[in-house]
């Protein structure tokens, strides 16, 4: 997070800047002379106004203009401040008369200050190095300090008279050389502490120019009664023992802002590894919940007592309600909640951010968007404010001529219509933070048992087990002796007690069953080490409810939730039963999440692990409480399944690759070819990859590369992390089997399976051929997959022998999975699903030759379906078949779910045995 630079930090934010205020009428012409800071600098600095170059100011003219100054004969501290006094004017007249977008102001006041730093920092450097020598570290290396933005500063987005918010951080411990005489010798922390006194004396002291920018360091560990400057290990301790909730949102915006050569140099990187782990937490963090509704109160507290017996100061565009700081607030939150497992997420700007989260599907994009817009109406005002008198203020004046002014400088034609839409936008944005922070009702008929209401809470664990039936109060009585329990801090307790309270309540409703609260309980008791899970459910009573509706609906999704409870932050998602899986949604979230890794050098190999993995878990999670919700049927399910493998080969393959330190090319020549329920996209939860690898390379080393990256790509895909395991896969249909090459030359596999040579394909294969598909590789591949595939089922055949193989092969299979008398196995027994599909493998093996139709890897539904249709099943048979496998399909589907066998009694699969034996008699005749 703290870096140089962002990249992309303005992106879409810089149209919204420019695009988001109208002209409701022209700017005043001159307008900028009637702010009183403009007519004093014009005053005051006449001559020096022309030096600083026409335009925006920025970094290079900026520089010019001091450089300027420097030739006049001014010294570093005057230069700096008239500087200073010279990019203002230029700013108010390019504001208040040329309306330039607000990202032309804030980044031209944060270069000032970067500019202004660094020369600081070059002025103080030299002179201490010259009384006391070079600050050295024990490796014999020269010490570095690190100017840190906070806040605005480091997002880019200082206001014109803005304080800057720094924090001083030196690298290592260590001692300086001594002047030339040898003494003068002090400490590294000794000699940055006097650098940072000559820093504030630059830029922060009040002389006859004024100042550069008032600085603060409240925001230093242990604020202002800790040291000026601390070293990264003091910093990385104070963050591990002492750190505050309320501290991870300032650290969210921070940045290594000064001296210049620290950030070219890279040294500066070295704060990130201590600062992520302290911002973004691993897993999802709604503990910050609390923390931000107590910061926040206090802050309008303190508005509060400021406005106490002054009105006016109520009209406070930063701190009030519906103020700047609350856009602040509503997007950060967003951001440190999820940017441990979301970086993508994780950047600085407020407009960015904002885009960002929406993208991320946690807000709206119109609330977005709208926000934006009440952020750069809200900055804009901010900013006339502070040209009327240079004053570090953000009320709105009470004089009618200079309301008048701001409002007829932002392009209204008077005072009416500018308060107007000012009342508007605070409005919205009030709403839309207490929305977030559940100040309002967090849910319909959510107002009981601690859930957002009035109701007291029951205040002891005894009383709230009374609450609950016999049967469910044994299991949590069990919690009396439980060292999970009693090892909870008080707060922890307490939202337990306030969640089970609840539950308590809707179990007595009769909204949820005596299973889920079962299942919650035995869900709930290994994660209460993660406290962040008892905050998620309480600061978000829907997402309580329905994964009580998920762990009451079935036994394998309590165990999954058990496995990955991160997932249930997804049940939070508003679209999450109205949509589907998109795969290029998927692979472009996850592409940019690569990305903001990459941007701060942890996309290695284990973080990309658990990345894909994280994903996968939730889509997988989303699938399933649609499933549960009956909003698409088994068949959507397996759809939807099998896209999601496909991306995840897809993108596992890439990043795969990238990581292979053999590899000869920037992408491979490879493919990898789907059988069984992947090839025929009919993946069920927890199924298994039946996968063939290929490549396609005349380098002489490709074997051995592409054996190296099928291992690893293996590894990838099976490895458990902590973050779990994607698939198990399964290579035995690769040509012979578990004794051949894990991977082949396109080549080799085309004349195995077209029988080409002394080494050819058995009869299974071919019937493994009719699902198989191509799931991802290089261009081109695909088609010559195709080709293969196309020779294979419309070669010519002897159908009697085809038959013979077929019926000796199910035979086979039927005797290894013995059924009990009066059972029917939904999948083995006759007239079961494998008889479907032995029946269809030689429908397609038989005819496609002469029934194109009959070719395409379309399922089972639809090819019974067309069989009926090409006149090769009598009338009636093939949709009565197809209809029987859905059901028997759905039969299997749910009892997996409940984890259930999935022999059934006979008698109740009547129809659907009869279909299939019907069909199976059809074609193989009568056994």
């Amino acid at each position: 997070m703290i870096r140089a630079d962002v990249e992309g930090s303005y992106g879409k934010s810089e149209s919204l800047l420019s695009a988001s205020h109208v002209e409701h009428t022209a700017l005043p012409e001159g307008g900028a002379v009637r702010s009183r800071l403009v007519q004093r600098l014009r005053r005051r600095y006449e001559d020096e106004l022309p030096l600083l170059q026409p335009g925006a100011p920025a970094r290079e003219s900026i520089r010019q203009c001091l450089d300027a100054l420097f030739e006049r004969g001014l010294d570093t501290s005057s230069a700096l401040r008239v500087l200073r006094q010279l990019v203002i004017e230029r700013l108010v007249v390019l504001d208040c008369e040329q309306a330039v977008p607000l990202e032309t102001v804030t980044r031209a006041v944060t270069e000032l200050a970067e500019v202004a730093l660094d020369v600081a920092c070059q002025h103080a450097y030299a002179q201490l190095d010259e009384r006391h020598g070079v600050p050295m570290t024990a490796s014999g290396q020269r010490a570095h300090m690190w100017v840190i933005g906070m806040g605005k500063f480091g997002a880019r987005e200082l206001n014109v008279s803005s304080d800057i918010d720094l924090i001083y951080i030196y690298d290592e411990d260590g001692e300086t050389t001594g002047a030339e005489d040898g003494r003068g010798r002090i400490s590294v922390h000794e000699y940055f502490t006097r650098a940072v006194k000559l820093i504030y004396g630059l830029i922060g002291e009040t002389t006859e120019h004024g100042f550069v920018f008032r600085v603060d360091l409240a925001l230093r560990p242990n604020g202002n009664s800790g040291p000026t400057v601390c070293s990264l290990d003091a910093l990385e301790e104070y963050m591990l023992v002492q750190g505050r909730e309320w501290e991870r949102f300032a650290w969210l915006k921070s940045r290594v802002v000064a001296p210049l050569a620290s950030i070219k140099s890279g040294s500066a990187q070295a704060l990130r590894g201590v600062v992520l782990p302290f911002v973004f937490r691993k897993y999802l963090d709604y503990s910050v919940f609390d923390s931000l509704r107590g910061l926040h109160q206090q802050i309008r507290d303190h508005a509060a007592k400021r406005s106490a017996g002054r009105p006016e100061r109520a009209n406070d565009v930063k701190l009030s309600r519906g103020g700047i700081r609350e856009i602040e607030f509503t997007v950060q939150l967003l951001q440190v909640v999820r940017g441990g497992q979301f970086p993508e997420l994780r950047t600085r700007p407020t407009l960015e951010a904002l885009q960002r989260v929406a993208r991320a599907g946690l807000m709206p994009q119109e609330t977005a968007d709208e926000l934006a817009k009440a952020y750069v109406f809200l900055r804009r005002v901010e900013h006339r404010i502070q040209y009327l008198d240079d004053q570090q203020t953000h009320v709105l004046p009470t004089d009618d001529v200079d309301l008048e002014w701001i409002s007829r400088s932002m392009g209204y034609s008077g005072c009416c219509a500018f308060l107007s839409e000012l009342d508007g936008y605070r409005e919205f944005v009030a709403q839309e933070f207490d929305r977030l922070l559940g100040a309002d009702a967090p849910c319909k008929n959510c107002q009981k048992a601690g859930a957002g209401s009035n109701a007291p809470p029951v205040e002891d664990l005894e009383a709230v087990l009374a609450l609950f039936p016999e049967n469910v109060q044994k299991r949590l009585l069990e919690w009396h002796d439980n060292p999970r329990i009693l090892a909870l801090r008080e707060q922890a307790r307490m939202r337990l007690q306030r969640l089970l309270q609840r539950t308590a309540e809707w179990l007595r409703e009769g909204r949820v069953s005596s299973d889920a609260v079962l299942r919650m309980a035995d869900w709930v008791e290994p994660l209460l080490r993660r406290e962040s899970y008892l905050a998620l459910l309480l600061e978000r009573p829907a997402v309580h409810e329905r994964l009580l509706r998920v762990l009451g609906s079935a036994r394998w999704p309590a165990r999954y939730l058990l496995m990955h409870p991160g997932v249930i932050d997804e049940l939070a998602g508003p679209a999450m039963l109205s949509t589907r899986f998109d795969s290029a949604v998927f692979e472009r979230d996850l592409e940019e999440r690569r990305a903001a890794l990459g941007r701060t050098n942890e996309d290695d190999e284990e973080n990309l692990l658990n990345l894909l993995r994280r994903a996968h878990h939730a889509e997988v999670f989303r699938t399933l409480v649609r499933d549960l919700e009956n909003q698409i049927s088994v068949e959507q399910v397996a759809d939807d399944l099998s896209a999601l493998a496909d991306s995840i080969l897809r993108l596992t393959t890439h990043w795969c690759w990238s990581q292979l330190k053999r590899r000869h090319r920037e992408t491979p020549s490879f493919g990898i070819i789907g059988y069984g329920k992947l090839g025929g996209k009919e993946l069920g939860y927890g199924s298994d990859l039946d996968i063939v690898f290929v490549f396609d390379d005349e380098d002489e080393s490709a074997p051995e590369i592409y054996s190296a990256f099928v291992r690893k790509l293996i590894n990838w895909l099976t490895v458990k992390t902590g973050e779990g395991d994607l698939f198990e896969i399964d290579t035995a249909l690769r040509p012979n089997g578990n004794s051949g090459l894990l991977v082949t030359s396109f080549e080799a596999y085309a004349d195995y399976q077209e029988q080409r040579g002394s080494n050819t394909a058995w009869t299974w294969e071919h019937q493994a051929m009719t699902r198989a598909r191509f799931i991802c590789g290089a261009e081109g591949m695909a088609k010559r997959f195709d080709a293969v595939r196309h020779a294979v089922v419309t070669a010519p055949r002897d159908s009697q022998a085809l038959k013979g193989e077929i019926i000796t092969m199910r035979e086979k299979m039927r005797q290894a999975r013995p059924v009990k008398s009066g059972l029917f196995d939904v999948k083995h027994s006759v007239g079961g699903m494998v008889d479907t599909e032995f029946t269809l493998q030689y429908l397609v093996l038989a005819h496609s030759a002469e029934h194109p139709e009959m070719e395409p890897n379309l399922g089972n539904i639809a090819l019974l379906r067309r069989a009926e249709q090409a006149g090769l099943l009598p009338a009636g048979v093939g949709s009565a078949a197809a209809d029987a496998y859905r059901q028997l399909r759905r039969v299997q589907h749910r009892a997996r779910l409940n984890e259930e066998p999935t022999q059934v009694a006979a008698e109740s699969m009547v129809t659907e045995r009869a279909a299939i034996g019907a069909l199976w008699n059809a074609v193989f005749g009568k056994g």
